[in-house]
């Protein structure tokens, strides 16, 4: 649009061989908030006879600029922009009030001398503006145990914004402390420890910051736990062994009796809770229990990147185990009543006499 103008602007002026105009003095760069107010001042001598302009400058000329104002009269039509003359000081002032983030950038105070000759001289207008986490930073990340991991994080804002890293409820960095600072977030040996919510802190001064969670997802192999190697319970009764699985990604949970594997029925039911994406328990309840019943059992668990087990030994006892044969329970597919008193009593007794006839036939 300027370059419209000018041919105009230079029919207009009167040439009569006075002194070259100069710019004696331009506003220093200035750094104000969003909302507020600015002053921009370009002083000039001997430019009377010459058009005198303010524009919007792009420096890396990605945009057209925009002209503002020429001599004492506004150009743009936008209410927030004025522009005053103080003939004493030969001083232009552009002002902006209600400043917008858009409002940032270069402004160019221009004496045009003829179509391809012009004086110029420039100020820069920085807006404070609040941090914003840029897309291209890390959101989430998988990483398998031992392997490196890499998380992102950048910002725009004014001025620009400092990175620090935290994680959740302030536990330990994998890089020692719980505070580390800087855009890039490298672990060099990831642990399954590791895994967890890390916070992008992005700040400036300018309003509360930015914060973005990002996800660390640790891949490894299974870790299987058993709380309780050793269980014992009476015929007829049910019984529940236990496995606590870790692992990511969840692994495939068996249950295995002499290397057979074992499936829902009348005998057994299996099922799985997952506690987390990296904890299950598996329970195997053991229904009724017959003599064949009493053995090693083992709970295998695997993933892509390994297995294992755990081994829960059920064995005989005379007195049943209460849970879960406490309450009520299921004998083969049917109610039965709790176990009462009267039945513990019973079975205390017959435990008593076995007792006694083992001590006095050692030889039986």
């Amino acid at each position: 649009m300027i370059q419209y103008l000018i041919p105009f602007l230079i029919l207009c002026s009167r040439a009569n061989g006075q002194r070259t105009p100069t710019i004696s003095h331009i506003t220093q760069e200035q750094i104000r908030d969003i909302g507020g107010q600015v002053d921009l001042d370009c002083s000039v001598h001997y430019a009377s006879d010459y058009p005198v302009v303010w524009l919007k400058y792009d420096r890396l000329k990605t945009t057209e600029s925009v002209p503002l104002s020429m001599n004492s009269g506004l150009i743009i039509r936008d209410s927030r922009f004025s522009l005053r003359f103080d003939v004493a000081s030969a001083t232009y002032t552009l002002s902006i009030k209600d400043i917008q983030e858009t409002d940032a950038g270069w402004y160019q105070c221009q004496v045009i001398l003829t179509v391809n000759n012009k004086i110029t001289a420039e100020v820069e207008l920085q807006v404070r503006r609040p941090p914003i986490i840029s897309d291209n930073s890390t959101r989430s990340i998988v990483a398998s145990e031992g392997e490196s991991a890499q998380m992102e994080c950048y910002a725009g804002g004014f001025p620009p914004p400092k990175i620090s890293w935290r994680r959740e409820n302030n536990a330990i960095l994998p890089t020692g402390g719980s505070i580390y600072r800087g855009n890039i977030l490298k672990i060099n040996s990831v642990h399954k420890e590791d895994r967890g919510t890390y916070y992008c802190v992005a700040e400036n001064g300018v309003g509360k910051g930015a914060r973005r969670n990002i996800n660390l997802e640790v891949e490894f192999a299974p870790v299987v736990t058993v709380p309780r190697p050793r269980l014992g319970q009476a015929l007829q009764y049910d019984m529940d062994l236990e496995c606590h699985v870790e692992a990511y990604p969840p692994p495939a949970i068996t249950w295995l009796k002499e290397e057979v594997q074992l499936t829902n029925n009348q005998h057994y039911r299996i099922s799985h809770f997952a506690t987390a994406d990296e904890f299950t328990d598996t329970t195997l309840r053991v229904i009724t229990i017959e003599k064949k019943q009493y053995g090693t059992f083992k709970c295998k668990a695997q993933n892509k990147l390994g297995s294992d087990e755990g081994t829960v030994e059920l064995f005989e006892t005379i007195i049943p185990v209460c849970p879960p044969a406490c309450g009520t329970a299921r004998f083969g597919g049917a109610h039965a009543l709790a176990v009462s008193p009267l039945t513990v009593l019973a079975a205390l007794a017959v435990y008593t006499v076995h007792v006694y006839r083992r001590i006095a036939n050692p030889r039986h």
